[in-house]
Protein backbone atom coordinates (compact mmCIF):
# COMPACT_ATOMS: atom_id res chain seq x y z
CA UNK A 1 0.00 0.00 0.00
CA UNK A 2 1.59 3.50 -1.10
CA UNK A 3 1.48 5.63 1.29
CA UNK A 4 0.60 9.47 1.04
CA UNK A 5 4.19 10.61 0.49
CA UNK A 6 5.13 7.99 -2.13
CA UNK A 7 2.03 8.76 -3.88
CA UNK A 8 3.05 12.27 -3.86
CA UNK A 9 6.39 11.82 -4.79
CA UNK A 10 4.79 9.56 -8.33
CA UNK A 11 2.70 12.27 -8.95
CA UNK A 12 5.35 14.90 -8.74
CA UNK A 13 7.79 12.51 -11.08
CA UNK A 14 4.95 11.76 -13.36
CA UNK A 15 4.43 15.28 -14.35
CA UNK A 16 8.18 15.52 -14.82
CA UNK A 17 8.02 13.06 -17.40
CA UNK A 18 5.37 14.76 -19.72
CA UNK A 19 8.92 17.25 -20.56
CA UNK A 20 11.09 13.73 -21.21
CA UNK A 21 7.70 12.66 -23.59
CA UNK A 22 7.69 16.02 -25.11
CA UNK A 23 11.03 16.10 -26.06
CA UNK A 24 11.87 12.55 -27.00
CA UNK A 25 11.97 13.61 -31.04
CA UNK A 26 14.53 15.08 -32.97
CA UNK A 27 11.66 17.09 -35.07
CA UNK A 28 10.23 18.71 -31.78
CA UNK A 29 13.37 19.38 -30.47
CA UNK A 30 14.53 21.25 -33.48
CA UNK A 31 11.42 22.91 -33.84
CA UNK A 32 12.03 24.06 -29.93
CA UNK A 33 15.77 24.88 -31.35
CA UNK A 34 14.78 26.94 -33.92
CA UNK A 35 11.74 29.00 -31.65
CA UNK A 36 14.63 29.58 -29.24
CA UNK A 37 15.57 32.24 -32.43
CA UNK A 38 12.03 33.88 -31.93
CA UNK A 39 8.12 33.84 -32.45
CA UNK A 40 7.50 31.80 -36.17
CA UNK A 41 4.16 30.65 -37.94
CA UNK A 42 3.86 27.18 -38.74
CA UNK A 43 4.54 26.63 -42.58
CA UNK A 44 7.79 28.99 -41.81
CA UNK A 45 9.01 26.61 -38.68
CA UNK A 46 7.96 23.48 -41.11
CA UNK A 47 10.04 24.41 -44.21
CA UNK A 48 12.82 25.35 -41.70
CA UNK A 49 12.79 21.49 -40.31
CA UNK A 50 11.63 20.09 -43.63
CA UNK A 51 8.66 18.91 -42.49
CA UNK A 52 5.40 18.87 -43.64
CA UNK A 53 3.26 21.52 -42.14
CA UNK A 54 0.65 19.05 -40.84
CA UNK A 55 3.61 17.52 -39.20
CA UNK A 56 5.31 20.30 -37.55
CA UNK A 57 1.22 21.20 -36.52
CA UNK A 58 1.17 17.48 -34.80
CA UNK A 59 4.08 18.26 -33.46
CA UNK A 60 4.22 21.35 -32.19
CA UNK A 61 0.87 20.42 -30.24
CA UNK A 62 2.85 18.47 -28.26
CA UNK A 63 5.17 20.36 -26.88
CA UNK A 64 2.12 22.91 -26.50
CA UNK A 65 0.47 20.26 -24.06
CA UNK A 66 3.45 19.71 -22.38
CA UNK A 67 3.42 24.05 -21.81
CA UNK A 68 7.20 24.28 -23.11
CA UNK A 69 5.24 26.60 -26.49
CA UNK A 70 2.39 29.05 -26.27
CA UNK A 71 0.32 30.17 -29.78
CA UNK A 72 -1.15 33.93 -30.84
CA UNK A 73 -3.96 33.97 -33.16
CA UNK A 74 -3.68 36.72 -35.86
CA UNK A 75 -6.52 36.03 -38.35
CA UNK A 76 -5.64 33.23 -40.47
CA UNK A 77 -2.32 32.73 -39.09
CA UNK A 78 -1.03 30.88 -35.75
CA UNK A 79 1.89 32.28 -34.36
CA UNK A 80 4.03 29.87 -31.63
CA UNK A 81 6.28 30.98 -29.45
CA UNK A 82 8.33 29.49 -26.32
CA UNK A 83 6.35 29.64 -23.34
CA UNK A 84 9.41 30.55 -20.97
CA UNK A 85 12.99 31.73 -21.93
CA UNK A 86 13.98 28.64 -19.72
CA UNK A 87 13.05 26.52 -22.70
CA UNK A 88 15.75 27.76 -24.59
CA UNK A 89 17.83 27.24 -21.75
CA UNK A 90 16.50 23.91 -21.03
CA UNK A 91 16.99 23.23 -24.43
CA UNK A 92 20.61 24.36 -24.22
CA UNK A 93 21.83 22.43 -21.33
CA UNK A 94 20.73 19.34 -22.73
CA UNK A 95 22.76 19.82 -25.73
CA UNK A 96 25.60 20.59 -23.91
CA UNK A 97 25.06 17.17 -21.74
CA UNK A 98 25.11 15.59 -24.56
CA UNK A 99 28.28 16.95 -26.26
CA UNK A 100 29.75 16.31 -22.84
CA UNK A 101 28.38 12.20 -22.93
CA UNK A 102 27.54 10.97 -26.40
CA UNK A 103 31.09 10.28 -28.62
CA UNK A 104 28.83 9.90 -31.18
CA UNK A 105 27.65 13.78 -31.56
CA UNK A 106 31.37 14.74 -31.91
CA UNK A 107 31.99 11.92 -34.37
CA UNK A 108 29.19 12.73 -36.86
CA UNK A 109 29.68 16.30 -36.30
CA UNK A 110 33.76 15.61 -37.50
CA UNK A 111 32.64 13.44 -40.31
CA UNK A 112 29.56 16.17 -41.76
CA UNK A 113 32.70 18.36 -41.58
CA UNK A 114 35.18 16.29 -43.42
CA UNK A 115 32.71 15.68 -45.59
CA UNK A 116 32.35 19.42 -46.49
CA UNK A 117 36.13 19.91 -46.90
CA UNK A 118 37.21 20.11 -43.52
CA UNK A 119 37.03 23.28 -40.85
CA UNK A 120 40.37 23.94 -39.20
CA UNK A 121 39.88 24.74 -35.50
CA UNK A 122 39.02 28.26 -34.31
CA UNK A 123 40.11 29.13 -30.82
CA UNK A 124 36.74 30.40 -30.22
CA UNK A 125 37.63 32.45 -27.28
CA UNK A 126 39.88 34.85 -29.85
CA UNK A 127 37.69 34.94 -31.66
CA UNK A 128 35.07 36.46 -29.74
CA UNK A 129 37.24 38.94 -28.31
CA UNK A 130 38.10 40.37 -32.30
CA UNK A 131 34.09 39.65 -32.90
CA UNK A 132 33.33 41.99 -28.91
CA UNK A 133 36.09 44.62 -30.59
CA UNK A 134 34.70 45.05 -33.98
CA UNK A 135 38.01 43.68 -35.55
CA UNK A 136 36.00 41.42 -38.19
CA UNK A 137 32.82 41.60 -39.66
CA UNK A 138 30.10 39.51 -38.12
CA UNK A 139 27.87 38.11 -40.56
CA UNK A 140 24.06 36.74 -39.82
CA UNK A 141 23.18 34.23 -42.25
CA UNK A 142 19.50 33.17 -40.67
CA UNK A 143 16.56 34.92 -42.13
CA UNK A 144 15.25 38.59 -41.46
CA UNK A 145 12.80 38.01 -38.99
CA UNK A 146 15.70 35.75 -36.59
CA UNK A 147 18.20 38.71 -37.09
CA UNK A 148 15.20 41.27 -36.09
CA UNK A 149 14.21 39.49 -32.98
CA UNK A 150 17.98 39.43 -31.97
CA UNK A 151 21.53 39.73 -32.96
CA UNK A 152 24.95 39.73 -31.90
CA UNK A 153 25.69 43.25 -31.76
CA UNK A 154 27.16 44.92 -35.27
CA UNK A 155 26.20 41.87 -37.05
CA UNK A 156 24.89 42.50 -40.63
CA UNK A 157 21.93 40.28 -41.80
CA UNK A 158 22.48 38.75 -45.25
CA UNK A 159 20.30 35.22 -45.32
CA UNK A 160 21.81 32.75 -46.82
CA UNK A 161 19.13 32.65 -49.56
CA UNK A 162 20.71 36.74 -50.62
CA UNK A 163 24.40 35.54 -50.37
CA UNK A 164 25.48 35.02 -53.59
CA UNK A 165 23.55 38.09 -54.99
CA UNK A 166 24.89 40.16 -52.07
CA UNK A 167 28.26 38.90 -51.42
CA UNK A 168 29.84 42.29 -52.98
CA UNK A 169 28.51 44.59 -50.26
CA UNK A 170 31.28 42.57 -48.23
CA UNK A 171 34.50 44.43 -47.52
CA UNK A 172 37.61 41.63 -48.55
CA UNK A 173 39.85 43.69 -46.40
CA UNK A 174 38.35 42.51 -43.31
CA UNK A 175 37.43 38.96 -42.24
CA UNK A 176 33.98 37.86 -42.05
CA UNK A 177 32.94 35.91 -38.94
CA UNK A 178 29.44 34.09 -39.67
CA UNK A 179 27.33 32.33 -37.46
CA UNK A 180 23.51 31.21 -37.62
CA UNK A 181 21.72 29.40 -35.00
CA UNK A 182 24.43 27.78 -32.87
CA UNK A 183 26.89 25.08 -33.66
CA UNK A 184 24.69 22.37 -35.53
CA UNK A 185 23.04 25.05 -38.08
CA UNK A 186 24.55 24.08 -41.32
CA UNK A 187 24.16 27.74 -42.80
CA UNK A 188 26.97 29.34 -41.69
CA UNK A 189 29.34 26.28 -42.78
CA UNK A 190 28.02 26.81 -46.26
CA UNK A 191 28.23 30.44 -46.13
CA UNK A 192 31.89 30.30 -45.03
CA UNK A 193 32.51 27.82 -47.99
CA UNK A 194 30.80 30.27 -50.33
CA UNK A 195 33.06 33.37 -48.89
CA UNK A 196 35.98 31.44 -48.96
CA UNK A 197 35.22 29.79 -52.96
CA UNK A 198 34.81 33.63 -53.56
CA UNK A 199 38.23 34.76 -52.17
CA UNK A 200 37.09 35.80 -48.84
CA UNK A 201 38.76 35.35 -44.95
CA UNK A 202 35.81 33.70 -43.66
CA UNK A 203 35.43 31.61 -40.61
CA UNK A 204 32.40 29.97 -38.60
CA UNK A 205 31.64 31.15 -34.96
CA UNK A 206 29.60 28.30 -33.60
CA UNK A 207 27.63 30.14 -31.15
CA UNK A 208 24.04 31.58 -31.67
CA UNK A 209 22.23 34.07 -30.30
CA UNK A 210 21.20 31.42 -27.53
CA UNK A 211 24.66 30.86 -26.29
CA UNK A 212 25.36 34.48 -26.70
CA UNK A 213 23.25 35.69 -24.00
CA UNK A 214 23.76 32.54 -21.86
CA UNK A 215 27.15 33.55 -21.49
CA UNK A 216 26.20 36.76 -20.57
CA UNK A 217 26.86 38.84 -23.28
CA UNK A 218 23.93 41.28 -24.78
CA UNK A 219 22.45 41.31 -28.12
CA UNK A 220 20.76 43.96 -30.13
CA UNK A 221 17.04 43.96 -32.25
CA UNK A 222 15.80 45.82 -34.48
CA UNK A 223 15.84 45.36 -38.57
CA UNK A 224 18.56 45.33 -40.29
CA UNK A 225 20.68 47.75 -42.29
CA UNK A 226 19.39 48.64 -45.90
CA UNK A 227 22.89 47.78 -47.17
CA UNK A 228 26.59 46.80 -45.37
CA UNK A 229 28.69 50.14 -46.17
Amino acid sequence: MKTTGRRFKTAIFEQFTRIGKAIASPVRLELLDLLAQGPRHVEALAAAANVAIANASQHLQVLRAARLVETEKSGLYVTYRLADPAVAEFVRQLRLLAERRLAEIERTTRQFLESRGGFEAVDRQELLQRVKSGEVTVLDVRPTEEFEEAHLPGAISIPMAELEARMAELPKNREVVAYCRGPYCVLAIEAVQRLRARGFRAVRLDWGVVDWRANGLSVKRGKAAASVG
